[in-house]
């Protein structure tokens, strides 16, 4: 059942396309159910307990370690986790979003803020890229709801326009320097909760954040990346960059497709039906 619903299509209206084209984020009601949820959600809080295992207490990281657990491209570790990852279901959408024929993995990343966890701070993922264009979008789905005082995903409406921030890494600087900037913009500052199977899709270079996690509950979300299925690899720019071509395409070349195991593609095909 579960596996079911990932592989049939959700409908996307024309409305819904033109927001996300408009503000570089959007977020979707029911794209997932709790019985899915709770199947994916379950191997993937498997996963992040053993890799966490041994982590030091929350009061002896910094900014960035105390915001969440991280473990990355848990597809290749699980193959329960391969069927969320790979869902044709969220690939169309995605495609959908962004006006592509098609979508390819770029990583995933499972991100559990835990009870007590500090703030994400406001940064731009596309920093990290090594991408040449901006046709990427990543999928935050919360494994439960997610209440204001848990520390929701924020987004800065509209502010993949803005230049400045881009050539920042996430940490403390990144999260006064960008609020700074976007504090003197029109710009809505969006923060909501979000319900059980509503899952947000946003650009690589729209601003976000997240609020502390002030429950005693961890916020278990599952994120994956997608990215253009034609995208080619950039010279990097930082060295964070060059660590992400090492780390989530080896293999590829700069000016050519990322074709590499590591980036199978999830969709491909006509644009998803709208009504």
């Amino acid at each position: 059942m579960a596996k079911g619903l990932l592989t049939s299509p959700y409908q996307l209206d024309d409305a819904q396309v033109a927001f996300y084209q408009k503000h570089r984020y959007i977020k979707l009601r029911q794209v997932l159910d709790a019985q899915t949820l709770d199947h994916y959600g379950k191997a993937i809080s498997r996963i992040v307990a053993e890799a966490s295992a041994g982590e030091k207490p929350l009061d002896q990281r910094d900014t960035y370690g105390k915001a969440f657990l991280q473990v990355f491209n848990l597809w290749t570790l699980d193959d329960t986790c391969r069927e969320l990852v790979c869902s044709p279901r969220l690939g169309q959408i995605a495609a959908c979003l962004m006006g592509t024929r098609g979508v390819r993995l770029y990583h995933d990343q499972a991100l559990f803020k835990e009870g007590g966890g500090g703030i994400t701070p406001w940064h731009a993922d596309q920093y990290y890229w090594p991408l040449d264009s901006d046709k990427t979008i990543t999928a935050w789905i919360p494994l439960q709801a997610v209440p204001l005082e848990m520390g929701p995903l924020e987004f800065s409406a509209g502010s993949h326009t803005i230049v400045q921030g881009r050539e920042m890494a996430i940490g403390d600087a990144s999260e006064k320097a960008i609020g700074d900037r976007l504090r003197v913009t029109d710009f809505p500052h969006v923060i909501e909760p979000f319900e059980l199977g509503e899952v947000s899709f946003h650009s690589g270079w729209v601003f976000h954040r997240a609020g502390a996690n002030q429950t005693h509950q961890t916020r278990k979300v599952m994120t994956i990346i997608y990215m253009d299925s034609e995208m080619r690899l950039k010279s990097p720019e930082n060295d964070n960059q060059r660590n992400d071509w090492n780390t989530w395409c080896p293999g590829a070349r700069v000016g050519e497709c990322i074709d590499t195991p590591l980036n199978p593609v999830i969709w491909r095909g006509p644009v998803l039906e709208r009504v």
